[in-house]
Order: structure tokens, then C-alpha cells, then sequence
């Protein structure tokens, strides 16, 4: 089929394309809404103008809307927008989907897809987190963390890589204090600086880390694009 991706720059949006793909569809346009803030229940919010870098980098043409408010009535009608635009420009069957246990979000998707006769492609809904994070690193999927708002992950994770090792340290620490490993209870976000999805990989050149003392976020202020050897 020729499919849309909700895309947010993070690990599992990207994901889910990845894995759209190797089943045989086609992602033929990105569709990335930019919230109006970190209050939004239904979309990504760090660093999410950076994802014009990671859509170049995939040669892939993107669609964004920005929104003016947190209402989710507000954001939905903004999606079913860009959905319908996809729809016109690049006759499109479906729309891959990267939530894992969010019945929330799914629920919306789904309705705006149905209203837009479309499928919806959810290839990571009920992945079981401790393999699904590791499939992650097996596939060479180089991605950081962008916010943490959990106990158990201070400000040392913002910015961090998650390797081998730092994977070995985040399921420790979701032992002891019963996070979601794949962070999708909204403990963390992310976002993807390589994967084999990408000619070029981002480098970040410059940024800086907010931090409360319960939550953080690391903003990236400039990132540049190098080729992958």
C-alpha cells in the first residue's frame, strides 16, 4: 500500500515506518503536526522542527501544521486536515501508526482514518518493551533522549545515547522503579539521530538542558547532516 506516517522525529514513529517498509508498503509523505506545547496528550513535542532534517535525510517529502493550542479537539481536527491533504497530493491507501499501548491516540487515529477511508498500520501496538528496545539497537536505530519526567531517570539520561550499556542501565532502573521500559507511559522522548532509514546522520552542534529536579528536557539549537559512510 501507499502509506502516510505520523511522524514525530522519535524512536517509534521512525520505527514504525522502518518496519512499514519491510513489510513491502511504500511511505510516500511524512505528516508531522507541530503542538503548541509539551501539554499535549496526543502529540510529540521536543525538538519536533528537526524533523525537516531527519525527512531530508530520508528523501522523503514532509507535511506540518502547526497548532495553536493544546485542545484536542483542536489537534485532531488539524490531523484529519493533513490526512485529507496526503489523501489529495499522494493518493494515499493507509497511515502507519507508531503507538505500542496508547488506546488513546489509537482511537483517534483510527476514527480520522476511517472518516478518510483509510488503513491504519500500527506494526509496533503490543510490542513487549524489553525486546522491542533491543530489536531497536539490533537494527542499528541511534537514537537520544530528549525529555525525561519519571522517578528513576534524572538529568544524566538528556542527551544521551542509548546504547548496549545505557539499555543494561534503563532496565535496572525500571526494575526498581517500575517505569515503562519503551517510555511509552510518557516517562521519556526521543529522538532519532540514525538509523538505516537515513542517507545522511544528524550531528548535533549545539543545545541546551532544562531541568527541574523531577523533569528536564534537552532542546537541540542546531544540528547539522553528514554523510553515513
Amino acid at each position: 500500500m501507499k502509506l502516510a506516517a505520523l511522524f514525530s522525529g522519535g524512536k517509534d514513529s521512525t520505527y514504525a515506518i522502518y518496519l512499514a517498509k519491510k513489510l513491502g508498503h511504500s511511505v510516500d509523505v511524512l505528516l508531522t503536526l507541530y503542538p503548541h506545547s509539551s501539554e499535549s496528550h496526543l502529540l510529540h513535542y521536543p525538538n519536533i522542527e528537526f524533523t525537516q532534517l531527519q525527512a531530508e535525510s530520508m528523501k522523503t517529502p514532509q507535511l506540518i501544521e502547526e497548532i495553536p493550542s493544546d485542545d484536542s479537539e483542536n489537534e485532531s481536527k488539524k490531523l484529519n486536515n493533513l490526512i485529507s491533504l496526503a489523501k489529495e497530493k499522494y493518493s494515499i491507501d493507509g497511515i502507519v501508526h507508531g503507538g505500542i499501548l496508547s488506546e488513546y491516540q489509537k482511537n483517534n487515529f483510527s476514527l480520522i482514518c476511517e472518516k478518510n477511508h483509510l488503513e491504519i498500520i500500527s506494526p509496533l501496538w503490543n510490542k513487549e518493551p524489553e525486546s522491542y528496545m533491543k530489536e531497536l539497537l539490533n537494527e542499528n536505530f541511534e537514537y537520544i533522549i530528549s525529555t525525561v519526567s519519571s522517578d528513576g531517570l534524572n538529568d544524566s539520561w538528556l542527551g544521551q545515547i542509548i546504547d548496549k550499556n545505557g539499555l543494561d542501565k534503563l532496565q535496572k532502573l525500571q526494575k526498581k522503579f517500575r517505569f515503562n521500559l519503551n517510555f511509552e507511559g510518557g516517562e521519556a522522548e526521543t529522538f532519532v539521530t540514525n538509523c538505516p532509514l537515513f542517507e545522511k546522520r544528524l550531528l548535533i552542534q549545539d543545545s541546551i538542558t532544562e531541568w527541574d529536579g523531577y523533569r528536564g528536557r534537552f532542546e537541540i539549537l542546531e544540528v547539522k547532516l553528514k554523510d553515513n559512510a
